[in-house]
């Protein structure tokens, strides 16, 4: 099983639709996917339709026993597709977090509860935007990060300075037993301008400038109105533009170059194709 978390410190840059629209995939290839919202914010948790008549017990509940249980996921309308939904709209999870001693650990020791190890291969975890402990517990039950970054100066800027205090208030805590992972830079929602270009290429430069603490994935996400029809449909957007006319690849393309650039023993297995067993070993 491997886990993601979508993170970053500003809001608004895309990070569930790249958690909805990554999961709707993975699980249309053929794996088990689960998605958590762990976002005050509910927004993950009403992209896709759920099958029952109301969500199970959410987040809250995962957190506050530090264990996953049946009762905590709701099945979606799509094979292959669970959700552990945010149930906290007063945000009081995070002031709960707070005067724990392990609030960093319990979501990470609640996804090794039998209810997600056995029965899923994919783990995707959506993140407010706000820093705090609930965002600090999603990050450290990653084994990747993947951080969205529009091409634009001023997100360019916060998204160095506000990974790189992420990172630095986080990675102590690999002396406590739970190592960060790897943390890959998505960039998103890029236009066709020359600015956009120029920026995109200084995003690069300045993250091989850092050691290698944060690498800049080649998958590139074009600005499309592709992706927000697809959200107002509640669809994943791979199923919603499978073809496109002009030099902008299309949203089939896309979703599935950043799959096999994030998980690359699923490189060349496509939706519709007869899904590889293994593909995770």
């Amino acid at each position: 099983m491997i886990k993601f978390t979508v993170i970053s410190t500003k809001g608004g840059v895309g990070k569930t639709t790249l958690t909805a629209n990554l999961g709707g995939l993975l699980a249309d290839i053929g794996l088990r996917v689960l998605l958590i919202d762990a976002d005050v914010q509910p927004s993950l948790s009403k992209y896709y339709p759920l099958s029952g008549s109301k969500p199970a017990a959410g987040l809250t509940e995962v957190i506050v026993r530090g264990e996953v249980s049946a009762e905590c996921i709701s099945a979606t309308l799509y094979q292959n597709l669970d959700i552990i939904v945010s149930d906290d709209p007063e945000g009081n999870l995070p002031h709960w977090l707070l005067n724990r001693i392990d609030r960093g650990f319990r979501l990470r020791m609640a996804l090794n509860s039998p209810a997600v190890i056995d029965s899923y291969d994919c783990v995707l975890i959506d993140t407010q935007g706000a820093v705090g402990p609930l965002q600090d517990a999603a990050a450290l039950a990653a084994d990747i990060l993947v951080s969205p970054i529009t091409p634009e100066i001023l997100s360019a800027r916060e998204f160095k300075d506000g990974t790189m205090e992420l990172l630095e208030r986080l990675e102590p805590s690999s002396a406590l037993g739970a190592t960060l992972g790897p943390m890959k830079a998505v960039i998103y929602r890029q236009d066709r301008t020359t600015d956009a270009r120029i920026i995109a290429a200084g995003i690069r430069e300045d993250f091989i400038k850092l050691k290698g603490r944060v690498s800049v994935l080649d998958t590139i996400v074009p600005h499309a109105k592709a992706y927000k029809e697809a959200a107002t449909l509640r669809i994943p957007v791979h199923s919603h533009e499978r073809k496109r006319d002009g030099p902008t690849p299309s949203a089939y393309t896309v979703m599935h170059a950043l799959a096999w650039e994030l998980i690359p023993s699923l490189e060349g297995a496509l939706v519709d194709a007869v899904p590889r067993r293994g593909v995770l070993a």
